[in-house]
């Protein structure tokens, strides 16, 4: 694995310090919330290097739990070992729980919630342009070269056809490392240097409030059901152990066991909570803490954050220790230089799918391209990106 940058020990403080910014600011899903960690680790503070960065990318893809929160504890570990990977980890989840819980209490207190909609209408294009930055400098790296850069158009191109994205993930990996393998010492003519930089924008997956979702956020005043503790943190132990893809996936896993099989929560109640889990900042995975207040109350709140990221602190725990060990294989490395061309193939392929979604009049699209300008060009941070378009998108929608 490549050498992390040197620098100086970093401190649990300022771990925490990071950490904490990146969940307050981390609208637009994992995508975006990778983009925001490599600008801060990698660009800003240099406590990793750009190929450490994609090698702990691609190992998070081909295990369960939330791929951004689990970057976010493997820098931590990194810099200041498994203090680090809990502070930072728990640092990152705090601010989406908290704001969760708050709009879980206002939820069941009084059947509504604040509107989000105008804010997000200039903070989703802003999101993107921060994410277009994050893969276009990320691409460099894990598309070099021709191969690599073919992997990816073959994986981006099962994606757009439909294919699943772990599936494709895993067949990237394998089939890359069979073709990198076979070409390692066969001596290769150089690519050109455009040939060598070229990548395909995009993110690996990214759930916004849609208006039907947001109009669906008003129902009369709630009461909050008891159920069994520890019924509720089993339930979200085994989310969180299998979980792979994308907020879909987390949806069906929530409503065949919580409607279907247990009766907790009604279809519209579901739909409430994962609308919630999109428009607030941080990992979507703080769905959980709603849906544990609805449930049970603080309590139950506690008890299904706690259920839901545990299984990742553990993952995360077990790995980091093994992945310096992988680039020491030349079969190793090869498999997860693959699976690092690929993991940015899908964040191209959903990109594709999701930007018209997005870009869908001229306002947001004025506000895309400043933000990307300011982004790519003027180097601006993140932070100020999402607070400048949030303001735009409310200033536009008056």
């Amino acid at each position: 694995m490549s050498e992390v940058s040197r620098v100086r020990n970093v401190t649990l403080r300022e771990l925490a310090f990071v950490f904490l910014k990146l969940g307050l600011i981390g609208f637009g899903g994992p995508a975006a919330h990778i983009a925001m960690m490599e600008e801060e680790v990698v660009v800003r503070r240099r406590w990793l290097t750009r190929e450490h960065f994609m090698d702990l990318l691609g190992a998070t893809n081909l295990i369960p739990g939330p791929n951004s929160t689990e970057m976010a504890m493997h820098a931590g570990y990194i810099r200041a070992g498994w203090l680090g990977l809990v502070v930072a980890g728990a640092s990152f989840i705090l601010p989406a729980v908290l704001v969760t819980a708050a709009l879980a209490w206002t939820y069941v207190t009084f059947g509504t919630l604040p509107a989000a909609t105008p804010l997000l209408y200039g903070i989703k294009p802003a999101v993107v342009a921060i994410i277009l930055g994050a893969v276009w400098r990320l691409g460099k790296t894990a598309l070099r070269g021709w191969l690599r850069l073919s992997i990816g158009l073959l994986v981006a191109t099962a994606s757009l056809l439909g294919a699943n994205e772990i599936l494709a993930l895993v067949g990237g990996g394998i089939l890359g490392t069979v073709f990198l393998e076979a070409f390692r010492r066969a001596p290769l003519r150089a690519p050109s240097k455009r040939q060598s930089t070229s990548m395909l924008p995009g993110v690996i997956v990214w759930n916004w409030l849609t208006p039907a979702q947001a109009a669906a956020v008003t129902t009369g005043a709630l009461s909050v059901t008891s159920v069994s503790l520890w019924k509720l943190g089993l339930f979200f132990l085994k989310v969180g152990a299998v979980l792979y893809g994308s907020g879909y996936v987390l949806v069906a896993f929530l409503e065949g066991g919580l409607v279907q099989q247990y009766g907790w929560l009604s279809q519209q109640q579901l739909l409430d909570a994962i609308a919630i889990g999109q428009f607030t900042p941080g990992p979507v995975l703080s769905t959980a803490t709603f849906i544990g207040y609805l449930l049970a109350g603080w309590r139950g709140a506690i008890v299904a954050t706690t259920g839901i990221f545990l299984p990742s602190f553990l993952f995360v725990a077990a790995l980091g220790p093994l992945l310096p060990h992988v680039r020491r294989s030349a079969l190793t490395a090869s498999f997860l230089d693959a699976v690092n061309a690929s993991s940015v193939a899908l964040m191209a392929a959903v990109t594709i799918k999701l930007i018209p979604g997005t870009i869908t009049s001229w306002p947001p699209f004025l506000i895309g391209i400043v933000a990307i300008v300011a982004s790519v060009y003027a180097k601006i941070n993140a932070a100020w990106l999402v607070a400048g378009g949030a303001l735009a998108g409310w200033l536009l929608s008056m």
